[in-house]
């Protein structure tokens, strides 16, 4: 639920250290109907799979969070649910397959720990009868009493890992209000600059034979350049933000207007980035959404593909940046395709979750989730492919419009 490296090591560690140490406890300090030491150090040795460099450097490759989800659903509701049937539900494994639910609850979410603990119990009560352990039987009241007990920690356990839901929801909803109400508060001083900007220029036209009057004109005519850009990126930040307020939108969109108009009004930090994009027109087509929404769709895929292209040191040649256009008879694609840096194999399953960033320094990541929202919203769907230090292509995919 809350990963780095350190974690997740110490969580291997933990476990690994505690199989034997518990098996110790249960065959000689405090004696079992069954323990074995097979079985632990079996477990101990997966835990220490946790600890090794290959698996937490990348938390966010799809990788190491299967290789975990493996690995905690064994070590917990499997292997806990086979030592409690195999002591027949006594007293000290009903306390502790009570406290392997809350925890399990804890390390990873809600909805995989609920299926990890039936199928971890559905799995071992399977194995448990293909075995037949001797000396493993229950009273009956032992079944009544004991399933009460899990049942009211399992209970705890889901009310718990919801409520945590919710907070992590509430701390999304909190975080996006403040980033709009600080973005509109940067309105104010723009507008002065704007202001200082207008005052210059006025100054310089009533002093027409003043011999720095171009150099002083060029400085006016940058800051007006600073500032609508400045605006610009607060229009995508205020964007960005509203990721979960999104309503739908029936407008009808031209899908090549909104391109042209998206490229000609961007913001250019420099005329050899307006130079390098190229657009492709190869079949005109139109859809139902917002032609406001979708325009700060392709202002966050190019402003991503012109990062890109910086990190890889390009000189912006004509086509490094390439947005195309086609359509069939039912589907129309927007195609943004760079020859940046490209995105990481193991990030590309990541890159739609809001503040995930492949750009750690700069990104927030709530850009391409805001990308992901607009074009569902508009019954369509976005995917990348990607190749590192390649390229990055994003293809927008949605339903022709008559």
């Amino acid at each position: 639920m809350h990963p780095s490296p350190w974690r997740l090591r110490l969580l291997g560690l933990g476990v690994m250290l505690g199989q034997p140490l518990f098996g110790w406890i249960w065959i000689i300090g405090y004696p079992q109907a069954y323990e074995s030491i097979w079985m632990r150090g079996l477990m101990s040795a997966l835990a220490g799979v946790l600890v090794l460099p290959f698996i937490n450097r990348q938390l966010s490759a799809t990788r190491t969070q299967v290789l975990f989800s493996i690995i905690v659903w064994l070590e917990f509701p499997f292997f806990f649910s086979w030592m409690y049937l195999c002591n027949s539900g006594n007293t000290i494994w009903l306390a502790s397959v009570c406290a392997m639910i809350l925890i399990y609850y804890h390390l990873t979410d809600w909805r995989i720990a609920t299926f990890g603990v039936l199928t971890g119990g559905l799995v071992s009560w399977i194995v448990f009868n293909w075995l037949t352990h001797p000396g493993a039987e229950f009273a009956a009241t032992a079944h009544a009493t004991n399933a009460v007990v899990i049942a009211f920690s399992w209970g705890c356990a889901f009310l718990l890992g919801l409520s945590s839901a919710d907070l992590r929801r509430e701390h999304l909803s909190s975080t996006l209000a403040t980033m709009g109400i600080m973005a509109h508060e940067l309105r104010t001083p723009l507008s002065a600059a704007a202001l200082l900007g207008d005052a210059i220029q006025i100054e310089i036209r009533r002093q027409p034979d003043n011999p720095r009057a171009p150099q002083i004109e060029k400085l006016a005519l940058k800051l007006h350049a600073l500032v609508r850009n400045m605006n610009h990126q607060i229009d995508t930040q205020i964007a960005n933000a509203k990721l979960r307020e999104l309503p739908r939108h029936t407008e009808r969109v031209s899908a090549t207007r909104l391109v042209n108009e998206a490229v000609a009004n961007y913001p250019y930090v420099a005329s050899r980035q307006r130079n390098c994009v190229q657009v492709v027109i190869h079949d005109e087509f139109a859809f139902r959404s917002s032609s406001n929404q979708f325009s700060q769709v392709l202002d966050n895929l190019i402003k991503n593909a012109f990062h890109s292209l910086m990190a890889a040191d390009s000189r912006f040649p004509i086509g490094a940046l390439r947005i195309e256009v086609s359509a069939s008879r039912l589907i129309g694609k927007i195609l943004v395709q760079d020859e940046g840096m490209g995105i990481a194999p193991e990030l590309l399953q990541q890159i739609f979750k809001p503040f995930f960033s492949s750009n750690r320094g700069t990104g927030h990541g709530l850009g391409l989730a805001f990308c992901q929202q607009v074009v569902q919203s508009a019954g369509g769907s976005i995917h990348v492919k990607s190749e590192f230090a390649v390229g990055a292509s994003f293809t927008i995919e949605l339903p022709v419009s008559s």
